[in-house]
Order: structure tokens, then sequence, then C-alpha cells
């Protein structure tokens, strides 16, 4: 079972490292003969792009990243690329490294087909082992075998802050009673026969804007739009069918209720961070919460439950510090010259800098600066490696 979504990504790549590697490994020392003349080159290219499967396009380049052979594809070949500068692409950066023979690159989107594409470089190397060209071959993603085992969303705690506009407006707000406020007791029982009795594996309320979204297990693919005057009315439940409570539901059917009861009293705790919206699966036991200070958790029912709340508004609750946030002024000359210098140690250090605060860790490189300016370089380092590891690359 993946661990993470980034484990799953890595389990993949790492099936797609051996189904490819070794392949294009044989080819290599096929194509060496061939690389003094173009047209040799270019059938030998045919013939290689026949004999893989799953390929796109198939190309030789030479030592220096230049490419020396057609763009062969299952139409023909292209002569036209032959002199395409391919060197500087997010595909190539590992192969600068002369010790390395193979490298696969991370996903990108293709430049003309906009599509989730993948590389592989092989090196082609001399009998005295010096490499004298490349091997590369593009992949669509869409066409490449894919584990049939799905990401596992994780259950740890998870806080994902919102849109900065809104928290910094915080205080020149406060709640405004909704028509589901005022029939908050009865629309939350309707909520809980629904899920109780009435077969709804998930809902999201919307207590703002006074509507509920559900999905029931007999239609699991669908969702459907409740207004409060439907949720108001407890003839509702007649409109779907009595089901048993589901058996894939993790929540124990008592606590339903009494998640419902910890929501209404998010929703009017205070005036000015109230509950603006939240949701409930039961199958796999998470809570969503989302506030007006557009912070959004999400967590396992049973620790939702275990938080009274002084949790939420407490001087040191996870809230209080994004409100906090919301007053505070940052230095973003200080943190964009941070930055640049965090970005000058390379591709391999800045992406562990990243994995690592992803994971919830505080690197030794970012220890002394707060929770916001910590999230500020964050926000900005991926920014840089989106750009540069191919959000516009490729073909």
């Amino acid at each position: 079972m993946a661990k993470s979504l980034q484990h799953s990504i890595n389990s993949h790549r790492a099936l797609l490292t051996d189904l490819l590697g070794n392949a294009l490994n044989e080819y290599a020392g096929r194509i060496l003969p061939q690389m003094d003349e173009v047209e040799r080159l270019d059938e030998c290219m045919r013939r290689v792009f026949s004999a893989l499967d799953y390929c796109k396009y198939v190309y030789v380049l030479d030592a220096h990243g230049v490419q020396i052979s057609s763009t062969v594809n299952r139409y023909g070949a292209d002569p036209e690329a032959r002199g395409r500068d391919r060197s500087e692409r997010p595909y190539m950066k590992h192969m600068h490294d002369a010790s390395i023979d193979f490298n696969l690159s991370e996903a990108y989107i293709s430049r003309n087909k906009k599509r989730p594409s993948i590389t592989a470089i092989q090196s082609i190397r001399d009998a005295n082992g010096q490499r004298v060209g490349f091997l590369g071959v593009d992949y669509d993603l869409r066409e490449l075998p894919h584990s049939e085992v799905i990401y596992e969303e994780p259950s740890q705690w998870r806080q994902i802050k919102g849109d900065p506009a809104i928290r910094s407006g915080l205080f020149a707000q406060q709640r405004v009673e909704s028509v589901m406020d005022r029939h908050i007791d009865v629309v939350l029982s309707v909520h809980e026969a629904l899920i109780l009795d009435q077969g709804v594996h998930h809902f999201q309320i919307h207590f703002s804007s006074s509507r509920t979204t559900i999905w029931h297990r007999d239609d699991p693919y669908v969702y459907r739009i409740l207004t409060n005057e439907e949720l108001i009315d407890p003839s509702i439940c007649l409109a779907y069918p009595r089901r048993p409570y589901f058996e894939r539901a993790i929540v124990p059917p008592a606590d339903v209720g009494r998640v419902l009861k910890q929501l209404k009293a998010l929703r009017f705790a205070d005036e000015t961070i109230y509950l603006r919206s939240a949701s409930l699966n039961i199958v796999n036991g998470t809570v969503g919460l989302n506030f007006s200070c557009d912070g959004s958790h999400y967590l396992s029912y049973e620790e939702f439950l275990s938080k009274g709340l002084d949790f939420w508004f407490g001087d040191n609750s996870s809230i209080a510090s994004e409100v906090a946030c919301a007053v505070q002024t940052l230095d973003t000359h200080r943190l964009d010259a941070e930055v640049d210098v965090l970005a000058s140690l390379g591709c391999i250090q800045v992406n562990k800098l990243l994995y690592a605060m992803e994971n919830g860790d505080v690197p030794e490189r970012v220890v002394a600066f707060s929770v916001d300016e910590r999230d500020y370089i964050y926000q900005e380092l991926k920014a840089v490696m989106d750009v540069y590891e191919g959000g516009v690359c490729g073909l």
C-alpha cells in the first residue's frame, strides 16, 4: 500500500526504469556503428521504434545534446528535427554527469501536444567507454503501463492555507446568519438520517450558502445538491431508498451524530472565526473543515472528536496561528533573497528541502523562519522548480 502520493509515484517510476533501462542499453550498442551516416542512422531508428513498446518518438543526439537523427514516430521520420539543441531540456539535466548511463525524466507537459509525457535518455558509448551520444525516447504517460494499486489518501492531519486576501481581511468581517443557521438542528438531524438510514456515505455542508452536496452509495459517481428548503423538510428522506448503514464505513453509527454536533459548535463558537463548510466521509473516516480565515483542515473523525473548542480557538490553536498570519506583514525582499540563495544550491538540494517540508519536517536551512515565512519560501521554491523541471518543456 502506498504511504504517500510521492511514494506511489516513485514506486511506479522504479518499475518504468526497470522496464525501459535494460532495453535502451541494448539498443544503444546497435546504434553506435550507424552514427556517422544519417540515412543509416534513421533506418536504425525506425527499427528501434518498431521494437520498443509504448514509445511516441525516438531520436539520437550527439555528445553535446544536439540531435543528429530524424525524429521517428509511428508515421515515419521527421528530418526537420535534425540540428535541434536539446542539451538544456529538463530531461537532459542529469546527463551532464558523464558517469550516468540512463535517466528517466520527471513527468512534464509536452510542448506541442500539451500531454503528460516522460523521456528516457540512454548514453551511447564507444569501445573505450567514452560517451559519444544519447538515445532519446519520449513516452506519453497515458500509454505507459500503470500500476493497478490506487494511491491511498494519507490519514494524518493535513492543514492547508487558503487565499491570503481572505486571511488579511479577516477582522473586517463577521458571521452573517444564514438560512441554514436558523434551522441548524433540523438540518443536522436530516444529515444524520441520510447517513444512517438512506445510503449517503459522504456529505459536504456549506453553512454560509445554506446548501449541502451528497454522494449516495447506489450512485457514487454523481453528486446531488440539496438546498436549505429541501434540508429543513424531513420528508426528503423519502426521496432516497432505505439502506442499512454502509458496510464499508469505518465511522461507528453513534459517532455520526457526535461529529455533526461538533460541527454545529464550531459554526457558532465565534463571530469572526467560524466554520464556513464541513464534510464527512464515513468510508475513509475523514472530516474536512473550512473556516472563515480560509484555512482548511482534514483529519480523522477520531481526532476531530477528541478536540474541544479550546483546541480550535485557544491562544495556541492552529486557527489562532492562521489568524496571526493574517495580520503579519512578511518581509518579502528578505525572503526572496533567501530563496535565491537556496535555489543556487542546485536542483537536488532544493528538491530534498521541498520534500522535507512537504512531510512536515523543518530543515535546518529554514528553522530560523516563522511558519508563514517558511510557507512563503516553500511556495517560491516550488514555483522555481516547476518552471525549471518542465512545465512547458518537451517536444
